[in-house]
């Protein structure tokens, strides 16, 4: 395409954008019409928008493939920081940052450093010198970003500004009040994202946080429910409000919600104060963070009327019993879902707790005759310390309840402490104590909590039994998996090199990343060999297959080509060896598989291939593959000759080696994701290479920005191995 065209065709994007920016009504709405009706050149994966709350802190409030450390990392960010975010907003000018500029200034420590090889940019939203906030997207440029793209992206941050101001402005909760509106028609301070079209349909707004537990409403809101207005906003329990008959259906219809996640309907009935019932429907979406996981409710509460909102039809009873049982099987389904202990924990604090309406729910497993904690490993902060508290509060009560093998529960008028069996002292208003028991072993214990006194009745105690069972028959489940996953991993651990050998006049780097599906582990291997001769072997591999056999198989294969290598075989002849003993093997797999000899001394390469991905050679700023003739993976065609190749690797020079994984990405044509990469290595070889920092750090460094791209992404369905090797 001419640049002209190109060019044109950028800005008719950037206008359609804009006209699309200018009709949205929320701030998740706004960043995916960027990404979905802005230029191609705007990549999405880690884009994010960031609002000016109440407290004056820029509050992340939408963002698409941003990762999970990067949502707890930077969710709130301070004005005054030095992070991009708060430089563009103080210095009220977009700040671009290139891709090394992330890798060295905002490294994740867990995954390794920086957030991929894409350059970031971040827009500050400001109209008539009133700051909104700050949009940050992801760009595919590798390096300086032209003008002209430039003024496309301040045009569109621009346009989301003054959306986002116009509708600040009409739908802040301190909109102009007249001077004798009763107390409940002022809006409630500090949300200012309710809707305008809410307030003129006289339907009340709430949010509530999944991982808190907090809702708020706005004033319509507890008009609507006829309840007194909160200082705060802060909504009152669902079952103070809600009518005791209707309740068991409420918690059933919102546990299939939050199992579910997006749109959901519920009619209900409630006790206005004072006297009176009023029917109501909650219209919401249950919103999923970047790992599907509930984080977050809104919707509208809207009266339907309060004519004969009190008769319940006198299939009550057995209605209420059928919602009961509907609440049971949506939470057995979620739990069913439920791979390891891990997955467990995160459907009961996402679904359960907030369908049983609980402040915490704490989950103990047994472990070697002793209880220990484990829902806090889902959480981080100060939710993560609460739990901690709350396990260590009600230790006792929970070794007993599971002892006896009978719940315990709370009782009003009591105190924390004086429930059945004893409580925690110093704990919660309410709280029921399940002890976790399948197939007569025990598994473990479980502490449900609530923030406000609660009695238990019959039926409460017997539902909340049934769910016990389930739970232990899940947990029980997950433990086996994670047993079995824990010892495949130290499998596939085994096989691989634990260190790479110190070798003289070479730097080298290497990385191993299981899949996140299944099994999550795999075939593929990688190997560093010191030849007798004084060559340096670089062997990478991939047997087909993400399971326990594949591993199994790539063990044998790294054996047996190890043996042919050290034997003296050339390549070529080694994976012809190595093809004819996967044939005799008792399998059904086959492996791609690359193999090369490199002489330090004069830096001779010789190399043949079995359907791997070509190596990659680095040579000053230029990334290339080399021309490597490929032949049929190993045991497809044991009688097939392979093609040994010969080449040089000058002094400076890097060779990458690497498995499909590394590249492969459902959402992008296999070609184009190898040749971000290419671009990649050669941005880094610019600004980061081996010349620069030393050969050692830099090929660390280049390990761990490749495998990150991977990590980032919502799953790797494939497992990664890389090798690199620099000749110094």
């Amino acid at each position: 395409m001419a640049p002209a065209e190109d060019e044109n065709r950028t800005v008719r994007s950037a206008m359609r954008c804009v006209r699309l920016l200018l009709g949205c009504t929320t701030a998740a709405e706004m960043l995916a019409t960027v990404l979905a009706d802005g230029p191609s050149w705007i990549t999405g994966e880690g884009s994010a928008l960031y609002l000016l709350d109440s407290a004056g802190m820029l509050r992340l409030t939408a963002s698409h493939g941003l990762p999970g450390w990067a949502h707890e990392r930077y969710g709130t960010i301070d004005p005054g920081s030095d992070l991009p975010a708060a430089a563009a907003l103080r210095l009220r000018r977009p700040y671009l940052l290139s891709p090394e500029r992330t890798s060295a200034d905002y490294p994740n420590d867990d995954a390794g450093l920086g957030t991929g090889l894409v350059a970031v940019i971040t827009l500050p939203m400001i109209v008539d010198e009133r700051p909104i906030g700050v949009l940050a997207l992801a760009l595919a440029h590798r390096g300086t970003v032209p003008l002209r793209d430039l003024d496309v992206l301040e045009t569109i941050g621009d346009a989301c500004a003054h959306r986002l101001a116009h509708l600040l402005d009409h739908a802040d909760g301190r909109l102009p009040q007249s001077p004798h509106a009763p107390p409940g028609e002022a809006g409630v301070p500090g949300r200012p994202m309710l809707s305008l079209a809410a307030r003129a349909a006289r339907h009340g707004a709430f949010e509530r946080d999944l991982v808190t537990g907090a809702t708020a409403w706005d004033a319509e809101a507890f008009r609507v429910t006829g309840q007194p207005v909160s200082p705060d906003g802060s909504a009152p329990e669902l079952e103070r409000i809600v009518h005791p008959e209707d309740l068991p259906d409420v918690r059933a219809a919102m546990a299939e919600a939050l199992a579910a996640g997006g749109p959901y309907r519920i009619e209900y009935r409630v006790l206005r104060r004072g006297g009176g019932v009023v029917r109501v429907v909650e219209s919401g979406e249950v919103m999923l963070d970047v790992h599907d996981r509930p984080v977050r409710v809104a919707g509208l509460l809207a009266e339907l009327g309060d004519a004969h909102a009190a008769e319940r039809p006198p299939e009550g009873r057995d209605k209420a019993g059928a919602a009961r049982t509907a609440l049971l099987l949506t939470l057995t389904r979620a739990l069913s879902r439920a791979v390891t202990v891990r997955d467990v924990t995160a459907a009961v604090t996402d679904v359960a707790r907030p369908s049983f309406g609980a402040a915490s729910i704490v989950l103990d497993l047994v472990d070697e005759g002793r209880l220990l904690p484990v829902t806090h490993t889902v959480y981080g902060g100060a939710r993560r310390s609460e739990l901690t508290r709350l396990a260590d509060l009600s230790e006792d009560v929970m070794q007993s309840s599971l002892t006896r093998s009978a719940p315990l529960f709370s009782e009003p008028g009591r105190g924390t402490g004086g429930g059945t069996g004893g409580g925690p002292a110093g704990g919660p208003a309410a709280w029921a104590v399940l002890p976790l028991v399948a197939s007569g072993r025990q598994v473990g214990s479980c502490l449900i909590t609530f923030a406000t006194e609660r009695t238990f009745g019959r039926e409460d105690r017997t539902l909340y039994s049934a769910f016990a069972g389930i739970l232990a028959q899940s947990l029980e489940r997950a433990r086996l998996y994670d047993t079995h996953h824990h010892r495949a991993g130290e499998l596939q651990r085994a096989m691989l090199p634990r260190t790479l050998p110190r070798l003289p006049g070479i730097a080298s780097a290497a990385r191993y990343l299981p899949s996140t599906e299944g099994m999550q582990i795999g075939g593929d291997w990688y190997d560093l060999l010191k030849l007798p001769d004084g060559r340096i072997g670089l062997v990478i591999g991939d047997v087909q297959g993400h399971n326990a056999e594949a591993t199994a198989v790539m063990g044998q294969l790294r054996s047996g080509l190890r043996a042919y290598a050290t034997d003296g075989h050339d390549p070529a002849a080694t994976l012809g060896r190595t093809s004819r003993l996967l044939a005799e093997l008792d399998t059904e797999l086959f492996a791609t598989c690359l193999y090369l000899t490199l002489d330090p001394a004069d830096g001779r390469l010789t190399a043949a291939r079995a359907g791997h991905p070509a190596p990659v050679r680095i040579a000053g700023a230029r990334a290339v593959e080399l021309d490597l003739p490929g032949g049929p993976p190993l045991g497809v065609d044991p009688g097939q000759p392979y093609d040994l190749t010969t080449g040089r690797l000058a002094e400076g020079e890097t060779l990458l080696v690497y498995t499909d994984g590394l590249v492969e990405d459902r959402e992008e044509d296999y070609d184009e994701s190898v040749q971000r990469m290419l671009d990649g290595l050669e941005l880094w070889a610019r600004q980061t290479g081996p010349g620069r920092i030393g050969p050692a750090p830099a090929l660390e460094r280049l390990a761990d920005l490749l495998t990150l791209n991977v990590t980032e992404r919502r799953s790797r369905p494939d497992d990664v191995a890389l090798l690199l090797l620099h000749r110094m």
